[in-house]
């Protein structure tokens, strides 16, 4: 049952608010808070140790406070800091961590890069411009959806986490 919990909850969570952010610019909380509901879920299940609840408090404690600022200066949007926040309590404090959030940054510079020369570049046929998400993600006034980086990168990490190890 754990094993299972471990291969549904986390990826189809972290998809489900990659493609939320894709399509509706918004991650809602209740993906964060299902994240850490079934990080503790999971970490009951396979019987965490109590140093492992800190080690995987203390991931999201580090990241928090850093997307936390971003999001102050602007850079960020509070839904992708709860998200990445939330994400990094499942990978906790650990190598892994540090390739999570070097794989954010590229993803997010080649969101970035692509979409702003898209935006720039390309103009929308009508038929697609009439889609909502699509005419809001073309949108040069519109946000970087960063959630679609923060997912891919969290899906890739993911089989290196100590939870997915148990699977195995």
């Amino acid at each position: 049952m754990t094993e299972a919990a471990i291969l549904v909850i986390f990826p189809m969570l972290v998809a489900f608010g990659g493609a939320s952010d894709l399509l509706t610019m918004t991650i809602q909380n209740r993906v964060s808070l299902l994240l850490i509901a079934g990080f503790a879920l999971v970490a009951l299940g396979v019987g965490l140790p109590l140093s492992g609840w800190g080690v995987h408090a203390l991931g999201l404690l580090v990241v928090f406070p850093v997307c936390f600022a971003f999001f102050a200066a602007g850079w960020m949007g509070g839904g992708d800091v709860k998200f990445i926040s939330a994400i990094a309590l499942w990978i906790g404090f650990t190598p892994e961590l540090l390739e999570f959030v070097f794989l954010v940054s590229v993803y997010g510079l080649v969101l970035t890069l692509a979409l702003v020369s898209v935006r720039q570049f390309v103009v929308l046929p009508n038929m697609l411009a009439r889609q909502d998400w699509l005419a809001r993600l073309h949108d040069r006034k519109s946000g970087i959806p960063y959630g679609i980086a923060i997912a891919i990168a969290g899906l890739q990490i993911f089989a290196s986490t100590d939870f997915f190890k148990v699977i195995g």
